[in-house]
C-alpha cells in the first residue's frame, strides 16, 4: 500500500499481475481511496476519471478541469459514475476544490502503474528524468520525476525522486513491479559505483534483459577509448531534418577479458556524430561511450546504434510533448502529490491519442476538444 505518509511515494500499489486486459475504469478501482470515510460524498474513481477526461480535452491546471467538470452534462457524467442526487437521479459533478484534494492526496506509483503501458514484448524500455519547474515552492525544489517509455512511445509508469536525492534512489522501484524478460533498458548513467550497482542489480534481477548506460566520467570513458583500433567493423546510419545533417558511426568492442570496471560489461560502444547545420553550414562533431552487457552475438554495431537512438524517445515523445503541449513547466502545482499526479495524466493523455494512431500529439488533443465531453471518454473507454 501507499505510505501516504511519507512526502513521496516509492511503495507501487496494486500488484499489476491480476491486471491484464482491464478497462481503465476497472484499474483505477484497484487503487486505495486516501480520504476518511467521514464526508465523502463523489465517488473516488470518478474524480479520476473527470481529472483524467479533462486533461485529455486539453485541460492544463486545476482551475481548467473544474471548468471542464462544471459544463459536463448529464450524459458524460454518467458514464464518469458522477454522483447521483435526488429522486430525479441528477448526476452532480465534483468541484475544482474537490478534484484538487483527490489528486493531491491519491498514490502516484499506484496511479501510474495502472494507468501506464505494459512493457512486456518491447523492444527496449528508455529511462530519465525531468523536472517539473513551475512545482518549485518556496524552500521546496521543483518535482524531479523518473520516468520509463518503451521503444514505440508508450509511457509505462512514473515516480517522483525524493529531495536531496538523484535518479538512483528510485531505479529498483521503478520497473520492479513489471516483467521486462528480454527487455533492453536504456538509461544515462554516470560511470560511479553507485551506477555500478545499479546495473548489477538488474542484470541479476533478469538475466536475459539487457542494461545499456552512457559513461560519462573519466575512468570509464578512458576505458572506452583506450579500445580504438580493435574495435569490429563500424555501422554507418545517417539521418536528417529541417535544420540538420548527421552521419553515425558505431563501433563496438567485446570487454570481457579487459577487466573493465563495470559488472556484466560485454561490449564498449563508441559513436561518433557529424553533424551539420543545414541552414549555416556549422559542422560539428561528438563522441559518445555506452557499456552494454549484449554480447557482439546478441547486438551488432548497427543495432547498438539503433538502442542508442532509442534513448531519445523519452526526450522527444514525451518531456518534450509535455513541456509543449500541456505546458507542464508553467504548471504550479506543488502541494502533495499534486506535481507527480498531474504529470502522469499529462502521460495517460499522450498515451490515449498515440494508441488511436495520432501521431501528432498537439493535433490529437485539438481533434478531441471539438467534442469535449465524448471524445476524450471515448478515447480512454469509458462506456
Amino acid at each position: 500500500m501507499c505510505r501516504q505518509s511519507a512526502p513521496v511515494c516509492l511503495i507501487k500499489s496494486p500488484a499489476l499481475e491480476d491486471t491484464a486486459g482491464l478497462s481503465l475504469v476497472e484499474r483505477l478501482r484497484l487503487l486505495p481511496d486516501p480520504r476518511r470515510r467521514r464526508g465523502v460524498r463523489h465517488p473516488f474513481v470518478a474524480v479520476l476519471l473527470v481529472a483524467a477526461s479533462a486533461v485529455v480535452a486539453g485541460a492544463r491546471s486545476y482551475t481548467a478541469i473544474g471548468q471542464w467538470s462544471a459544463n459536463a452534462p448529464q450524459h458524460a457524467l454518467a458514464r464518469l459514475g458522477a454522483r447521483v442526487v435526488g429522486s430525479m437521479s441528477v448526476r452532480v459533478a465534483p468541484s475544482a476544490a474537490t478534484i484538487r484534494r483527490i489528486v493531491g492526496l491519491v498514490c502516484p506509483g499506484g496511479l501510474a502503474d495502472l494507468t501506464g503501458a505494459d512493457p512486456a514484448g518491447s523492444d527496449s524500455v528508455a529511462l530519465d528524468g525531468k523536472a517539473a519547474r513551475g512545482s518549485r515552492h518556496g524552500q521546496t525544489p521543483a518535482a524531479h520525476l523518473l520516468a520509463a517509455m518503451t521503444g514505440d512511445g508508450r509511457t509505462v509508469t512514473q515516480l517522483r525522486i525524493p529531495d536531496k536525492t538523484n535518479e538512483i534512489t528510485c531505479f529498483a522501484a521503478l520497473l520492479a513491479p513489471f516483467d521486462p524478460t528480454g527487455v533492453t533498458v536504456t538509461a544515462d548513467a554516470t560511470c560511479t559505483p553507485s551506477a555500478r550497482m545499479r546495473a548489477s542489480w538488474w542484470t541479476r534481477r533478469r538475466r536475459t534483459t539487457s542494461w545499456w548506460s552512457r559513461p560519462t566520467s573519466p575512468s570509464c570513458t578512458a576505458g572506452c577509448d583506450h579500445c580504438r583500433g580493435r574495435t569490429s567493423p563500424p555501422a554507418a546510419t545517417t539521418g536528417r531534418s529541417a535544420t540538420r545533417r548527421e552521419t553515425r558511426v558505431t563501433r563496438a568492442l567485446t570487454v570481457t577479458d579487459l577487466g573493465l570496471d563495470f559488472p556484466h560489461a560485454a561490449q564498449a560502444v563508441r559513436i561518433l556524430r557529424h553533424r551539420t547545420d543545414r541552414t549555416t553550414g556549422t559542422f560539428s562533431r561528438q563522441t559518445v561511450y555506452a557499456i552494454t552487457d549484449l554480447s557482439s552475438h546478441q547486438a551488432s554495431p548497427q543495432r547498438l546504434g539503433q538502442l542508442a537512438r532509442s534513448q531519445w524517445t523519452i526526450e522527444n515523445r514525451l518531456h518534450f510533448v509535455r513541456d509543449t503541449t500541456f505546458a507542464e513547466d508553467a504548471s504550479k502545482s506543488c502541494t502533495g502529490h499534486g506535481p507527480e499526479t498531474m504529470s502522469t495524466l499529462r502521460n495517460l493523455a499522450i498515451n490515449a491519442p498515440r494508441a488511436a494512431g495520432h501521431r501528432n500529439i498537439a493535433a490529437g488533443i485539438r481533434h478531441v476538444s471539438y467534442e469535449p465531453f465524448t471524445r476524450p471518454l471515448d478515447l480512454l473507454g469509458i462506456v
